[in-house]
């Protein structure tokens, strides 16, 4: 059995005033030749295939476009849901695509068996259990109650989660059994774990203690294909527990990263071995930094990966100079020659204590809501403990509000 693992390919992505359709459609039509050439029997998208609840129509186009060339190279799909997804959006289509030889797995059910899937191989012979897990919103599993803390909440998340994954491994295995072949357990997730390495561009899921949820909380799969964190990696080690990454950079801070996805080979022994299959940049991305002195060397230099056709992205941060306040009309002054295009200005901190009033003349495009929040706390002289437990409020108080968005 071959499986084919991506996840977070946040179609619709809106970023910095660019759209990213030229380069999701570069990686639709890459990933389509991986999976014909290589004969992969089944594609697991482990959620956030949208970038928003609500993604504008060539996203959706370029999702059933992809659906539909997928099913032409004979593969089957699994598209699980992540926290930027709209469960109601997914659902809707879900019933048609199940003709497309595609299975959309939403959000969690009081259905346990809608989430177990057996894979079969290309001859139509099974080849792997999945417990399709998507991204769990507390209100699937949790029933909330008066009295309660917010550790106590989160412990109780955590404990619910864990008890997801044991009931849904224990009902694989028991179809295992009745099927009457050892074959190979695959298990999803959407989630950040203990280690997990993130990036500027990955939203937080939970608040508290489940931002790092334990390994030892995941059932013992041949295979746990995970999602949410955009930096490809082993969880804790591990060969069998992976995060594939994001396809594309949805950052400037996972510009130098190696983009790929991840080529499964399991049998009735378990997992055989993962292949790591790098994805082309579709779209340079480079940050860039410096005096506006010592800039224009360090700008031609990181110009040279752009061309007229497709000009570089660039992110500038600007050191000893930042007292200025056209710090951007100058950055942008210098790449006017070059195939070069400036998406961020940002000024190095560090040189004054950061505050909404601060000299350095920071503009909103500079700062994300947090830096905003942030600095208000620092112009209150707070003590940690207050400090914290306000930013946890925050943090949580954006977290609902972006799981309330449709």
């Amino acid at each position: 059995m071959r499986i084919l693992h991506t996840s977070d390919w946040h179609l619709g992505q809106h970023f910095m005033g660019k759209s990213r359709e030229a380069e999701h459609q570069a990686f639709c039509a890459w990933l389509i030749e991986q999976v014909r050439e290589r004969e992969v029997d089944a594609v697991i998208i482990a959620g956030d295939v949208f970038d928003t609840g609500a993604p504008p129509s060539y996203a959706r186009e370029q999702y059933n476009r992809f659906i539909v060339d997928l099913r032409e190279t004979g593969a089957r799909l699994v598209v699980l849901g992540g926290n930027h997804d709209s469960v109601a959006m997914l659902e809707e289509s879900r019933g048609l695509l199940a003709c497309l030889d595609t299975q959309v797995i939403a959000a969690v059910g009081a259905d346990l068996d809608a989430q177990l899937l057996v894979l079969a191989q290309r001859d139509g012979q099974p080849g792997a259990i999945l417990c399709a897990i998507p991204f769990i919103r507390p209100r699937d599993v949790l029933t909330s109650q008066a009295g309660q803390s917010a550790q106590d909440k989160q412990l109780a998340l955590q404990q619910a989660i864990q008890a997801h994954y044991r009931q849904l491994f224990e009902r694989a295995e028991a179809q295992r059994a009745a099927l009457g072949r050892h074959l190979p357990i695959i298990a999803t997730g959407h989630l950040t774990t203990v280690g997990a390495s993130a990036s500027e561009s990955v939203r937080e899921i939970y608040v508290g203690s489940l931002e790092a949820f334990p390994t030892s909380a995941f059932p013992p799969a041949d295979y746990i294909a995970l999602g949410h964190i955009h930096r490809p990696q082993k969880v804790a080690g591990l060969e069998h527990i992976r995060y594939s990454g994001s396809p594309i950079a949805l950052s400037f801070d996972e510009a130098t990263q190696g983009k790929e996805v991840l080529l499964v080979d399991l049998d009735d022994s378990g997992l055989r071995g993962i292949t790591a299959l790098p994805v082309p940049c579709f779209q340079p991305m480079k940050s860039v930094s410096g005096s506006l002195a010592s800039l224009p060397a360090e700008l031609e230099r990181a110009a040279r990966d752009g061309s007229t056709e497709r000009p570089v992205w660039l992110e500038v941060l600007v050191h000893t100079d930042d007292y200025l306040s056209d710090i951007q009309l100058r950055v942008e002054k210098l790449c006017e020659a070059l195939p070069a295009i400036v998406l961020r200005t940002r000024r190095e901190r560090g040189t004054a204590q950061a505050s909404l009033f601060s000299q350095t003349k920071e503009t909103l495009d500079e700062l994300s809501p947090e830096d905003v929040f942030r600095q208000r706390l620092d112009a209150e002289d707070l003590e940690a403990p207050l400090r914290e437990r306000l930013t946890g409020l925050y943090r949580q108080v954006v977290s609902e509000l972006q799981e309330e968005r449709p």
